[in-house]
């Protein structure tokens, strides 16, 4: 049976990951987390007290540096796997949330984690979610998402979801957090966020997780 790539790019706390997770499931496709990818980096510099604005030491960090997805039975899903640590946990901490955009906007960070992606769909089948997976991954992909939503429900989004991990968080630090990655994210020289110009575009300000699962499975049944 034919397989396709499908991207899945846009805003933060758009809920980018979970219609990817949905749509991987419901076609038996595997799931690629880049952002991630991208989170697990940050926490290893972290860790290791390097400074990504130096580009030897940036460059000599990412050589000792392994990342895989695994699949766990107990989340039913995939996940992150840094050198042979599971930091699935970890890596969804305020701390790597507040550094990501800024690692990732390192061009030599970039070309490591792209160059990862891209063997990861070599044999098609696969729903990524990101930043510059439709523009810059992936651009020949055969169906392209682009996802948004009003910054208010966003905000509430990520509140909800990072107040389980983080109970002394307040909405206006979840807010300034998001604002500043969406300006990094628009504004970075290699890669910025932007529309491609074959997306097609999913507002889920007032969308039900049941509703944008069904507007891109009839977006794939098109493509196949």
């Amino acid at each position: 049976m034919k397989k396709i790539i499908v991207t899945i790019d846009g805003w933060s706390s758009c809920g980018k990951s979970t219609l990817a997770r949905q749509l991987a499931k419901s076609l038996g496709y595997v799931y690629i987390d880049s952002g991630a990818m991208y989170r697990a980096i940050t926490l290893y510099f972290l860790r290791n007290d390097v400074d990504w604005r130096n580009t030897e030491e940036t460059n000599q960090a990412l050589q000792l540096i392994t990342l895989q997805f695994q699949y766990s039975e107990r989340s039913s899903q995939s996940e992150m796997i840094l050198n042979d640590e599971n930091v699935e946990y970890l890596i969804r901490d305020l701390v790597v949330a507040e550094k990501v955009s800024e690692v990732a906007t390192v061009a030599d960070v970039r070309s490591f984690a792209v160059a990862q992606q891209q063997q990861m769909g070599k044999g098609k089948g696969i729903v990524m979610d990101g930043r510059d997976i439709g523009t810059t991954v992936f651009p020949d992909a055969e169906l392209k998402i682009f996802m948004t939503a009003d910054i208010r429900t966003r905000v509430e989004r990520r509140y909800k979801e990072m107040l389980i991990k983080n109970p002394n968080l307040s909405i206006e630090e979840v807010k300034h957090n998001l604002e500043m990655r969406d300006y990094i994210d628009s504004n970075r020289e290699v890669s910025p966020l932007r529309m491609a110009e074959d997306a097609i575009l999913l507002d889920n300000t007032n969308l039900s997780m049941e509703e944008q699962l069904d507007f891109a499975l009839k977006l794939v049944a098109k493509k196949l």
